[in-house]
Order: structure tokens, then C-alpha cells, then sequence
């Protein structure tokens, strides 16, 4: 039995559940980390928002984003004791519709017509890596990211059994969208160890290229690791949800 992490970013899961992974894998459970909007678009051109976040990630290139951002990736998976799988399909930024529009220039917002059939997509690459007995872990989309809409709407098309973490750092900033996004759940408490929550911190820092565009609570190594030990001191573990 595997426990499956869909992450839709380089970064959303072990910034979401990176101690429960790691009390995971202490106990002999495989866990793996899936992040699926991670592939190099190969692009001659961006657009001007794609082009304001290389500058904040400190990277020139779509290229180097994905190629460095991935290397980040996996040096956080194996802290926390996972393995990570990368998928190819794009990230919002860099999406564009037939008559090559860009297609978003923010993130919290619905999903374009032009990607009504990406979660379809994604489910199919999805299942084919899929073994009978995989626990599936989805993100709530809690802070409305369309990339992460979108891979719980293509989770939720595998017509297999859920659980669901809470985005981190979104939910910081949105706790009001918890409650509707988890409406008809059952919630679990699943305890982290002292030790779990620091390796998670470590891991949480190996995404040194991200925290200058996480906003004010998670813009510092020091903030962010701050902000997951209070997040985890509300209950010394993390919730997770089920349909009920």
C-alpha cells in the first residue's frame, strides 16, 4: 500500500502535510509525492505575469523554473522520507488558449473555459500509475487556486475513495473557504511528533525560491517555519477530511 500525495505545485504537499509524511514513511509506509503542474511548456515567450514570478523566483527561463524547481522538490521528498514523481501538464502561468492567449495573469480564480478538459487529462495520466490498494491524498483548494481546482476536480474523477489536506500557507490567508470547502466531511486529527514537525520545517525550507512570492506570513524561512509549528500546535497534527 502506497500513500499518493497529489500536489499540484512543486511544493504544495510538503508545505501542506510534510510531517505526516514523515511520521509515514518512519513507520515503513511508502508515500509519494505526485505533483502534477510541473512540465517545461518550452517556451520562446511569456506572458507578463509569468514573467514577474522568474523574477521573483530569481530564474530567466521556464526552463531553468521547472528544472530548479524540481531539484527543490525532490531534495524536500527525501527529507520528509517520500518519494517524488513529476508529471508534465503545465502550470496556470504558462497556459494558453487556441488563438494562444494567455490564459490567466492571477491565480485565485475560476478555471478558464480552455481547460474544461484538463482534469480529465490529469486523471488519466493519474490512473494509469495507479495500483489497487493507493491511499489518494487531495488538496481541499482552500485559497482557490485554479491549478489546484482543477487537480481535485480531476481526483474527483477517478471514482476512487479521498482524503483531503488543507492548503498551506493558502489557508493562513483564506480560513473562511475551509468550512465550504470541506462541507459533508469527516475530519481526522493525525498527531505529528516534535520530530516530525521539524524534519517538515527542513523540508519547507528546501523551497528556498519560493517564499518571496508567498505573502507576508511565509516570506522568510523564519516565517514560514514559525507559521507551520503554530499551524501544528493547534491540535500537535494536522486534519485531514473525508466524504462522510
Amino acid at each position: 500500500m502506497r500513500w499518493i500525495y497529489l500536489s499540484p505545485h512543486l511544493d504544495d504537499a510538503v508545505f501542506s502535510a510534510g510531517g505526516l509524511i514523515y511520521e509515514q514513511a518512519q513507520t515503513g509506509v511508502a508515500v509519494e509525492i505526485w505533483t502534477i503542474m510541473c512540465g517545461d511548456p518550452n517556451l520562446s515567450e511569456y506572458s507578463n505575469f509569468a514573467q514577474g514570478l522568474h523574477y521573483t523566483w530569481g530564474f530567466s527561463s521556464a526552463e531553468e523554473t521547472v528544472r530548479r524547481r524540481r531539484d527543490e522538490d525532490s531534495n524536500a521528498a527525501s527529507i520528509v522520507g517520500a518519494n517524488a514523481v513529476h508529471f508534465d501538464f503545465l502550470d496556470c502561468i504558462y497556459r494558453r488558449d487556441d488563438h494562444t492567449d494567455w490564459l490567466y495573469s492571477e491565480i485565485s480564480v475560476p478555471p478558464h473555459d480552455a481547460d474544461a478538459d484538463y482534469p480529465a487529462q490529469i486523471a488519466k495520466a493519474v490512473s494509469a500509475r495507479l495500483k489497487p490498494d493507493d491511499v489518494l491524498v487531495c488538496q481541499l483548494a482552500v485559497g482557490s487556486h485554479v491549478d489546484h481546482i482543477l487537480v481535485r476536480r480531476a481526483a474527483e474523477l477517478l471514482n476512487r475513495p479521498l482524503r483531503y489536506d488543507i492548503d498551506v500557507p493558502y489557508i493562513f490567508a483564506k480560513p473562511e473557504e475551509l468550512a465550504a470547502n470541506a462541507a459533508g466531511m469527516e475530519e481526522s486529527v493525525h498527531r505529528i511528533s516534535e520530530a516530525g514537525v521539524q524534519r517538515w520545517v527542513e523540508a519547507v525550507g528546501a523551497y528556498k525560491s519560493q517564499f518571496a512570492a508567498l505573502g507576508a506570513q511565509f516570506d522568510t524561512l523564519e516565517k514560514a517555519g514559525e507559521a507551520i509549528r503554530k499551524y501544528w500546535a493547534e491540535r500537535n497534527g494536522i486534519r485531514l477530511f473525508q466524504p462522510a
